[in-house]
């Protein structure tokens, strides 16, 4: 089911958040490292009404398709859940969270601190093959950097003004990136990382009733064909995904684009949907869909 409002009502939820005005970003604490296209840091507050609404703190958060782990990450910060995994197939994100969680973390902070950032040198690292693993999240981390948006889809382009005239080296902010490893490397035993398939993690905690799922695909559901230019990965079979969300046992939260296509996906399995807005990267107002079996929260 969906839920209806009148559209000429704006909603002052917990806090002050609406459903209609963009949530300022700014006041959202930046957990990843990455610059991500379709990175969730506007969804942050409404994660936190979410699980704040459930009857107790889940014993397990799964987020099956990561990306840059925002939402993940806030809730292995802020201790909303017992115990986080996060699932990515991408090998090339895969790579930056291993090294992250794992003893490298402190080599990769270190690396980006120390590199002597210029277009020769950025072009150096990225047309060599990487050695090891950490060497191999280290170029994920610069590519994510200096491609245009964050996309490291192959064929993605490279910043070429960026802000400020700085160019390529707009988006390089060694010592915030380095710290937000840092970070995240001081919480690494509360976060499990696997590479792998998200829909196999989710129906493997299909009958457990604590763990809540967050669900955030490719957005290529109802012919949208955005998500082949963003991700590796975007071919995904939507309706399977809604199936095994559909059944577990645990609570869910998907968020989509906001297609007619994907409102009949839901609608047929019970689900209520909600438009909420948000702003793009290029600050355009937009509205994604929220999607779960019960959105009273919103109210």
């Amino acid at each position: 089911m969906s839920i209806v409002r009148d559209p000429a009502t704006q909603y002052s939820l917990f806090g002050g958040l609406s459903l209609e005005k963009p949530i300022n970003i700014a006041k959202v604490p930046h957990r990843s490292p990455f610059r991500y296209p379709g990175g969730k840091t506007w969804l942050v507050p409404r994660i936190r009404q979410w699980l704040a609404s459930l009857p107790k703190s889940p014993s397990h958060f799964l987020e099956p398709f990561a990306g840059g782990g925002i939402v993940a990450l806030t809730v292995a910060f802020e201790k909303r859940a017992s115990r986080v995994t996060v699932v990515e197939l991408d090998d090339d994100i895969a790579a930056v969270w291993e090294t992250m969680l794992a003893k490298d973390g402190e080599w990769l902070a270190r690396r980006i601190e120390t590199f002597k950032f210029s277009e020769n040198m950025v072009q150096e690292v990225l047309d060599r093959e990487p050695m090891n693993r950490k060497e191999h999240a280290f170029q994920t981390i610069l590519r994510n950097r200096v491609n245009r948006g964050g996309i490291l889809a192959p064929g993605a382009g490279r910043i070429k003004f960026g802000e400020n005239g700085r160019g390529m080296a707009s988006r390089w902010y060694p010592e915030t990136i380095a710290k937000r490893i840092r970070n995240i490397a001081l919480i690494a035993d509360r976060i499990r990382f696997l590479h792998g398939d998200g829909l196999l993690e989710m129906a493997r905690h299909a009958e457990d009733p604590g763990t809540v799922t967050f669900i955030d695909p490719p957005y290529t559901a109802a012919g949208k064909k955005a998500g082949s230019r963003l991700y590796r990965h975007s071919e995904l079979d939507h309706r399977a995904l809604f199936n095994i969300a559909t059944s577990m046992q645990g609570d869910i939260l998907l968020t989509y684009d906001n297609a007619e296509g994907v409102q009949l996906l839901a609608s047929r399995r019970g689900l209520a949907t909600e438009a909420i807005a948000m702003k793009s990267t290029h600050h355009a107002r937009m509205a994604e869909l929220l999607i779960g079996r019960d959105l009273s929260w919103l109210q």
